[in-house]
């Protein structure tokens, strides 16, 4: 477990820049950046060559492996290929809308990050702020990428993007609410919104089985809810088998439909963004954080990222998808009475170790 002593990501730039009132927001604007482009690099990874390579070893098919060792360079000519491409606009499309929705989709995910505990390298902690709300202040900014796909999907002015855009509308609201409800289970456990002291609180041993130590992560406590966010957490970032905002083989694309060079990365990007913010979150919530034995808590904390990342892919690669009407009743009969009921058992079992 990090020292609560050792300086934060802001505090250890601040303090190696020159004194004055510019200081201390200049150290959190390059905290920030640096973490941006870390998160940015990994998504570049993870969507040009991870994806593929993952569902190439699932499916019995190669992947790339022409550009660079093991095709790692394939991220180097994806970007050149898609950047450099025309970037067309549709007529008659709403161009305000059309040209801010795929910034809205791709900030809005790299804005939970500010408040998620990454654990600490070199004796400084990787974490950018840690408000009390700190959970809340997550799912408010991630559900904002909702409006960003309705925004494509109306601006676009085509009718497979607008289908694309109502159906992210209908998943949203239908799993949104088990997520949150799910996640108020562990606010339960851990008595507090606040990143930081979730993780805390996870800090703990639970028991002790032949030398063997169980830590108190929360996906141990209770592995229901665990199971529950995860599925929920599949909805959210759009993966099989719940992935009708762009299901190909029927809305074309969805609201990708339409875009294309630096928009279409920027949408593609904001994808792989909001599955790392959710496999941040579930690291936080249910994983320890960045709690781990031997190697830096920030090795850890990237490790149970990429975890969660091959878990969405292992489901995309071998999960069919389902129709409209068995998302709606998944979501509303299926994991929002489970959620409530784990919240109700949770509560039961936190009075009663309390009293």
């Amino acid at each position: 477990m990090v020292a609560v002593t050792a300086p934060t990501l802001p505090e250890a730039i601040s303090n190696v820049l020159p004194d004055g009132p510019l200081a201390d927001p200049l150290g959190a604007f390059l905290s920030a950046f640096l973490v941006a482009n870390f998160v940015l690099a990994t998504t570049a990874v993870a969507g040009p060559w991870a994806k593929r390579k993952i569902a190439a070893d699932f499916w019995g098919k190669v992947g790339p492996n022409r550009m660079g060792p093991y095709g790692i360079l394939i991220v180097v000519a994806d970007a050149l290929r898609l950047l450099s491409k025309e970037n067309i606009v549709p007529e008659n499309t709403d161009r305000p809308a059309f040209d801010l929705a795929p910034l809205v989709m791709a900030s809005t995910a790299l804005l939970g990050f500010a408040v998620v505990p990454m654990g600490s390298l070199f004796g400084v902690r990787i974490h950018l702020a840690d408000p009390e709300t700190g959970l809340a202040f997550v799912f408010a900014v991630s559900s904002l990428a909702s409006v960003g796909i309705v925004m494509a999907g109306y601006a676009s002015n085509n009718k497979f993007s607008l289908l694309g855009g109502l159906r992210a509308v209908a998943l949203t609201i239908a799993y949104e609410i088990p997520l949150v409800v799910t996640a108020a289970s562990v606010v339960l456990l851990a008595g507090t919104l606040q990143m930081g002291a979730i993780v805390e609180a996870q800090a703990e041993p639970l028991l002790t089985v032949a030398g063997v130590t169980i830590p108190s992560w929360y996906a141990v406590v209770n592995p229901v809810a665990f199971a529950l966010f995860l599925v929920a957490n599949l909805a959210e970032v759009g993966r099989n088998p719940f992935d009708l905002a762009e299901a190909p083989q029927e809305i074309v694309a969805g609201i990708m439909t339409e875009y294309s060079s630096v928009y279409f990365t920027l949408i593609y990007l904001a994808e792989f963004i909001h599955i790392f913010l959710a496999g941040a979150v579930v690291a936080t919530l249910f994983l320890g954080g960045p709690a781990g034995p031997v190697l830096p808590g920030f090795v850890w904390f990237v490790g149970k990222i990429w975890a969660v990342f091959l878990f969405t892919q292992w489901m995309r690669a071998t999960i069919p998808r389902v129709r409209v009407d068995q998302l709606i009743e998944i979501g509303w009969k299926g994991l929002l009475v489970l959620s409530f009921l784990n919240l109700l058992l949770t509560a039961v079992v936190v009075v009663v170790f309390a009293a």
